[in-house]
Order: structure tokens, then C-alpha cells, then sequence
């Protein structure tokens, strides 16, 4: 396994840009999360184009060009700690092109986001960077859990992940030690066959999704199929899966684990003895608790599940 570099820790008065790579935000929206980070001890410094609006088939921050400059700027300011995404949506593929890491690589700072984020996280990745999959700063104003923000300044301050979960009728049992990959299961399908796309190889990969047809969730497992990421990971982590199929239809649309996903997924992966967690909070959920892509895990899943971040 080639060598990850992690983010040094942050001290109290560090600086943490706030930056949009992706879909338009209002400043109501992001009102909590900024003093959720003040009242760590954190200075939250904003991005020009944080508020900015584009409108092209889809409501960005900015245009590329305007997303591009903030996200270069927090990657390589070097008064800047970390860099914590304001949400998802759409549009960090239009910036993986053009992406400078100079002064990052000198100075590597934590990413922080999760959702489109993936494809910034599977970039760094590549350049040998370990990142945080975790709530964006406004998921902070949907009435999410306390616990998966402080978790996330946890890491920030250096301090290991550590998770222990009960049994899901579709885990298989297995002990494996290996570093994470993945996010959200529709941009690591939109990644496949790509340079930016994760290694699989020996991998633990992690998945999330939300707002998919059943159909589309099974096209995208089955492009994993297909493209052999099944026959190369060593582990399987699966997060929320929520507001899946017809809202109308599905009883179980609010919840954060849909059963109906679960066992779809469940008897595609059926013929492989990989270990598997079903039903770990992370993802569009609101117990949303961080993962470290990059990280080495101790994965044991038993009647009890245990996952282990290995400093």
C-alpha cells in the first residue's frame, strides 16, 4: 500500500475555508455551521464565491472558473488548516481537471464534505491525500445528530475513529485490516473507467446513496460488477441508503437504511465472501458520521461490528 499522507492536527484559533465546489447555497443555510466551527475554537474564513449563483442546467456556486479559484485558493493558502465544503449537489467533476495542489502538497490540509465531494476526496486520494467523509457545513441546519459533527473535529484534532455496531441480517462475518475508498455510489459509478476513479485493489470500499430509482441502484452495482470491483475489494461498508425509488410507493422512502436497497445490493454481492457492513451511519442521513478516505481500517464484523481507523 503506497505511503497516505494525513493532515497535520489543528489548534484552536486555525483557519478553515468554507468553499461551495458544487451546488448554490444561501447564507441562512450555513448560518449554524459557521458558528458550530467559532464555537470550536476555529476561525472560518469564507470563500469570494461562496453565495455566488450560475445558473446553467443546474444551480451552481459560480461559475467553473469562479469554483475552480475558491477551491484552489483553501487547497493552497497557506494560512488556511482545513477546507470544508458548504454542501454537494453537482459540478466538482467540472473541477478535477484543473485542480493545483503546489502549495497543498507542502502543506496538505483536511477535506472536508462528502455527497459530489467524492470526486475531490477520490482525487486527492490519487495524489496520496487522506480526507474526510463527512457532513458538509449545510447539513448543519437539517436537525442532524451533534455527535457526527463532533466527530468530525475530533479528527480534526488528531484523535482516531472508532465504531461499534449490532449485527444486520445481510452482514457477512469476516476480519480484514485494508485502507478505505469510495463515498457516494453515484459519482464512484460516474468515475468508473476514468484516471480520477478510485483503486479498488485490496481495497475496503465504502457506499452511500440517496433519491435513486431501485433500477438505477442496480444499474450502478452493476456496473461495479462488471467493471470487477467486486472480484479486486477485500470489504464492503454500506452507508445510508435513502428517499430511494417512488416516494409514493415506498413506505420505507424517509428512512435511512431502505431494506429494499439493502437487499438488492445484498443478492447482487451474494456470491462473494468479502466481509460486509450493512447499515453503517455515514451518508445522506442525519446521523452522518465521519470516515477517513484513506485511512487504514481494522474491519471486524461479528455479532457485533467493529471498525477501526489504524493511526
Amino acid at each position: 500500500m503506497n505511503k497516505i499522507i494525513f493532515p497535520k492536527s489543528l489548534k484552536k484559533g486555525d483557519k478553515i475555508a468554507i468553499i461551495s465546489p458544487a451546488g448554490s447555497v444561501e447564507s441562512s443555510q450555513l448560518e449554524k455551521g459557521i458558528e458550530k466551527i467559532k464555537s470550536k475554537g476555529f476561525e472560518p474564513v469564507l470563500g469570494e464565491h461562496l453565495y455566488t449563483k450560475y445558473a446553467n442546467g443546474y444551480n451552481y456556486a459560480g461559475t467553473e472558473q469562479e469554483r475552480l479559484k475558491d477551491m484552489n485558493w483553501a487547497l493552497n493558502d497557506s494560512e488556511i488548516s482545513a477546507v470544508w465544503a458548504s454542501r454537494g449537489g453537482y459540478g466538482c467533476q467540472h473541477l478535477i481537471q484543473e485542480l493545483n495542489l503546489k502549495n497543498f502538497t507542502r502543506n496538505p490540509k483536511w477535506y472536508i464534505g462528502y455527497s459530489d465531494n467524492t470526486v475531490i476526496q477520490s482525487y486527492l486520494l490519487k495524489k496520496g491525500f487522506a480526507s474526510i467523509h463527512g457532513q458538509t457545513v449545510k447539513t448543519s441546519s437539517f436537525g442532524v445528530t451533534e455527535e457526527s459533527y463532533d466527530l468530525i473535529f475530533d479528527v480534526l484534532k488528531g484523535k482516531p475513529l472508532k465504531y461499534s455496531l449490532s449485527s444486520h441480517q445481510f452482514n457477512k462475518k469476516g476480519n480484514v485490516e485494508g485502507q478505505l475508498v469510495g463515498g457516494n455510489l453515484a459519482l464512484i459509478y460516474a468515475l468508473l473507467g476514468t484516471k480520477y476513479s478510485f483503486d479498488f485493489k485490496d481495497k475496503i470500499l465504502f457506499i452511500e446513496d440517496i433519491g435513486e430509482n431501485f433500477y438505477a441502484l442496480d444499474r450502478m452495482i452493476m456496473s461495479l460488477e462488471l467493471a470487477g470491483v467486486f472480484n479486486k475489494i477485500s470489504g464492503l461498508i454500506i452507508g445510508g441508503m435513502t428517499n430511494m425509488g417512488d416516494e409514493k410507493e415506498n413506505k420505507q422512502y424517509e428512512e435511512s437504511f431502505d431494506e429494499f436497497a439493502y437487499k438488492l445490493i445484498a443478492d447482487r454481492i451474494s456470491k462473494y465472501s468479502f466481509p460486509t457492513v450493512f447499515g453503517f451511519p455515514n451518508g445522506h442521513i442525519k446521523d452522518n458520521r465521519p470516515l477517513i478516505i484513506g485511512g487504514n481500517v481494522r474491519l471486524e464484523v461479528k455479532i457485533k461490528t467493529k471498525i477501526e481507523f489504524l493511526v
